[in-house]
């Protein structure tokens, strides 16, 4: 009938009612059509020590799925010790920032990996966890520049060769 719309498709709930989006993604987290096949989400809630968080996080990274990896990064953030939060929120946010950048958004990209840098500076002086917070700098840093640059900008960034390592080579 003309002037009506089809049926608002429901949001999807869990247990508790909160909102949980079934819907098909791809690698780098876009949102696909329902019936789509897409790459399997991380589960969220699952208890990781610091280091598998990072092992698990930098295996997503390496495969060119940072936004997977900030969904590992966020349960470590949402878990962590009051004094390391902002770490793993920093971290979380680094690893949206390549999101961006490898999806071609330039302004998302360099406005997290700068969030991102910022975060983590501040644990610089004692990077836990074997992390490579200098590293992280100059990699944010380096990738936020390119991505102010006109003729870069638009372009999306591979995300696996452009993925920072998260802890030294020690570790």
């Amino acid at each position: 009938m003309a002037g009506e719309s089809a049926p608002a498709r429901r949001r999807d709930r869990d247990e508790q009612g909160r909102a949980r989006n079934a819907r098909p993604r791809d690698g780098l987290g876009r949102p696909l059509p329902y019936g789509a096949p897409g790459v399997a989400r991380q589960p969220e809630g699952v208890p990781r020590t610091p280091a598998e968080s990072l092992t698990e996080a930098q295996r997503l990274l390496d495969a060119g799925m940072p936004f997977h990896a900030h969904e590992v990064l966020e349960d470590a953030w949402k878990t962590a010790p009051e004094a390391e939060r902002e770490l793993w929120r920093g971290l979380a946010q680094l690893a949206v920032g390549l999101t961006h950048a490898a999806r071609g958004n330039a302004v998302g990209g360099t406005t997290l990996l700068d969030r991102g840098a910022a975060a983590v500076e501040a644990y610089a002086d004692a990077a836990p966890h074997g992390i490579d917070i200098a590293g992280l700098l100059v990699w944010a840093r380096e990738l936020s520049g390119r991505l102010t640059v006109p003729e870069a900008a638009a372009a999306p960034v591979a995300a696996a060769d452009t993925a920072p390592r998260l802890r030294t080579a020690a570790d």
